[in-house]
Parts: structure tokens; C-alpha cells; sequence
């Protein structure tokens, strides 16, 4: 596979990391993140693809040098944990973050001010008892559909750009949500990452099919989805061997080029991983 583009993996407690070369070699980012940070979702601009934004333990960070430098964007969130963030692909002036206890917040202006959006999220949840949004994406052939998922409690979907929100009641059995995407290669594609299985939707989320990954991955905890976005065959996901920090030691990533149906390990090992994207040099 081609190696021009970079890769930006985001770890609870060694910061974020960037590969330059599709997965070759990595190096830690130490301009603008503390090298101990919680970084838990990125989202990169859909028009200037070296713009990217990352969740933090404390709030938004941006970089426009594709992941080697972030600075912080004053904002509600300064004193949450922003697990994930999104741009609109038709607006991408339009910007979704959720975070801890879980909620939802929407710019309008590049991320200069926010309002928080009228979602009902769980107060309390099993395992993780507060609950936080690990999902969060827009959809690239509709703005106005928009998936949001929380663990635990979850997913939700918006028609109309987040002004409201539905809980999807029925087809995918399991609340405890990790990360969505969306490909729209010829068919729209929901995917959603749960604890050992990876969920694909082709019918607005009213049925899903599991596509079989704990028998492809040694490490079997699904968190971070990526699709790379000019091959949406190509599907990235962060993988670890637990839920809980104290027993997760580890984290790996693998790399779909046929849309899910075969795997192959990238070469790096991590921290347990919660953010994953990557960007064109």
C-alpha cells in the first residue's frame, strides 16, 4: 500500500503519536500535548486535510500541520474530557464534540463558540458508571444525518444536523459503544464498534451484521474506527486486550484494504488506543 499519508493515534497516557509513512515508522507528539495526555477522538478537516482536531482530558486541540503541532481552542469543554469530535463535510465550519458525562456541543464557526445540543444521555450507566460519547461522526452523503454513540447507552442519530435525536431501539443488541463510521462507497455503510465485534448497517441503523473480527484479531477489544476517506474499502481499527486501564496493557492496530473482510497488523504496539485518523502528506 502506498505510504503517502500519515496516521495519528491517540493513547490514554502516552499522548498522541503520528506515523509520516501509512504506518512504517512513529514518533510521539511532545508540541502542544503533554506527553502523559488522554487523547480519546481526532477528526480531520474534510477540505484542508492537514487541519486536525483532537479530544483531550482537557477539551479541543487543533493542528494544521497534520498531527506534529496542536494548540488548544478555548471552549465549554476546557474542564471535560472531549472523547470525539467531528466536522461537517459540507460545512466544515460545523463542528460536533461529545464528551464526558456524556453530551453533545456544536460550532458553528470553526470552533470559536459552541452550544450545547438537547440529547438525553444516561446519567449513570453499568461498568464505566458515568457515561461518555466514543462515537460521533457525520454522515458524508447526508450533513444532516448525524451518529452519535455512548458508552454505555448506545446510539443515536440525528436528520436534522443535531437539532434533535433519536435512540436506535432495535437491531444492534449491545449499548456499550466504542466508535462509528460511515462509508459511502456506492452504499451507505454505518459501522459501529462494540467489545469484540465490529457492526455494519446499509439501512439507516433498523438491522446490523457483525463482521466475524474476533477471529482475525489477537487483540479482540474493538475501540477506534478510521476509513480513509478517498478508499473507503481501506478501514482502519484500533484494537487492545481489555476494557478496564488497570488490566488494558496494550493496544494494536489493523488495517482493512476489501471493507472488513481480511485484516493485516500494522508494525506498533501502544498504549491502550482511543483515537485514530489519518491525513494525506
Amino acid at each position: 500500500m502506498a505510504d503517502n499519508f500519515t496516521i495519528c493515534v491517540g493513547t490514554v497516557g502516552t499522548g498522541a503519536w503520528v506515523s509520516p509513512d501509512g504506518g512504517e515508522s512513529w514518533k510521539q507528539v511532545r508540541a502542544g500535548l503533554w506527553a502523559e495526555s488522554r487523547i480519546f477522538g481526532f477528526a480531520v478537516h474534510p477540505k484542508q486535510p492537514r487541519t486536525v482536531l483532537a479530544g483531550a482530558d482537557d477539551g479541543v486541540y487543533q493542528s494544521e500541520d497534520g498531527g506534529e503541532h496542536f494548540e488548544r481552542l478555548n471552549s465549554p469543554m476546557n474542564a471535560l474530557h472531549v472523547w470525539k469530535v467531528a466536522y461537517d463535510p459540507t460545512d466544515p465550519n460545523t463542528i460536533f464534540a461529545g464528551t464526558r458525562p456524556a453530551a453533545l456541543y456544536r460550532s458553528a464557526d470553526g470552533g470559536r463558540h459552541w452550544e450545547k445540543l438537547r440529547a438525553d444521555m444516561a446519567e449513570e450507566c453499568p461498568n464505566v458508571r458515568i457515561p461518555r460519547v466514543t462515537a460521533l461522526t457525520v454522515d458524508p452523503s447526508d450533513h444532516r444525518i448525524v451518529w452519535a454513540g455512548v458508552e454505555v447507552d448506545g446510539v443515536r442519530r440525528s436528520r436534522d444536523g443535531g437539532e434533535s435525536w433519536t435512540r436506535i431501539a432495535g437491531g444492534l443488541d449491545d449499548p456499550d459503544i466504542h466508535d462509528t463510521a460511515v462509508s459511502s462507497n456506492g452504499t451507505t455503510t454505518v459501522l459501529t464498534s462494540t467489545p469484540r465485534e465490529i457492526f455494519a448497517s446499509t439501512d439507516g441503523g433498523e438491522s446490523w451484521r457483525g463482521l466475524g473480527v474476533g477471529k482475525h484479531f489477537r487483540l479482540p477489544y474493538c475501540r477506534s474506527l478510521a476509513l480513509k476517506t478517498d478508499d473507503q474499502k481501506v478501514l482502519f481499527v484500533a484494537t487492545g486486550d481489555g476494557a478496564i486501564l488497570a488490566c488494558s496493557h496494550y493496544g494494536e492496530l489493523f488495517a482493512s484494504y476489501n471493507a472488513g473482510e481480511s485484516w493485516v497488523k500494522l508494525r506498533r504496539e501502544f498504549a491502550e488506543t482511543r483515537a485514530l485518523t489519518w491525513t494525506p502528506n
